[in-house]
């Protein structure tokens, strides 16, 4: 006999469960497996009545939005899912847990970015406010080019000289001095013809 064996062979074998315990395990697996069938099939249920909801009000062309109840998050996934699948939008909005909701849109007739930024803060839209917003920004705009063409009118005038300014540092004809004596200073090799040699 070897080591390992020898080992294997003093060790206690694990606790075997008595039949009671075997059938009290097989019961609580048969409930779990028959609540997650519950929720499945209460899952398809309910992804079928958003299906046939879907199709039917977006069946009428005048219908370009349908507003969802609030629901929990996996609820809304699905409807997400079904307004994708059918080629809608889907936006969902108001606060997690509390009144969170699905708007699902047409895709012609997707929504602004005014109206998503009023309904995620919780403001109400309509079609006044939509009216409202655009003659703002038409004024806003109006004024901006306006604006815009007052300032390239104005030519920039400055508000001091700068000569008077540094006067008290360099007199008031020192620049016209420095300009005199900046010659070419031939000490240096300024002003001096190259001879090229050749060889």
């Amino acid at each position: 006999m070897d080591l390992l064996g020898s080992i294997m062979s003093a060790m206690d074998k694990p606790p075997t469960l008595s039949e009671k315990e075997r059938q009290i395990i097989k019961k609580r697996k048969e409930e779990i497996e028959k609540r997650q069938n519950e929720e499945r099939e209460k899952m398809e249920r309910f992804k079928s009545r958003v299906e046939i909801k879907l199709i039917t009000y977006f069946s009428d062309p005048k219908n370009v939005m349908l507003k969802f109840e609030p629901m929990d998050h996996l609820y809304r996934s699905i409807v997400h899912e079904l307004a994708e699948t059918h080629g809608f939008l889907s936006y969902a909005f108001g606060t997690d847990g509390i009144d969170r909701y699905i708007r699902i849109y047409r895709k012609g007739n997707a929504p602004c970015e005014d109206e998503l930024a009023a309904r995620r803060r919780g403001d109400p839209w309509n079609e006044e406010i939509r009216r409202q917003l655009k003659e703002k920004r038409k004024l806003e705009e109006q004024e901006q080019k306006e604006s815009e063409g007052t300032k390239r009118k104005k030519k920039f005038v400055p508000n001091s000289n700068y000569k008077d300014k540094y006067a008290h540092l360099i007199g008031q004809d020192a620049a016209l001095e420095a300009a005199r004596k900046t010659e070419t200073n031939k000490t240096y090799g300024f002003g001096k013809k190259l001879k090229l040699l050749t060889i």
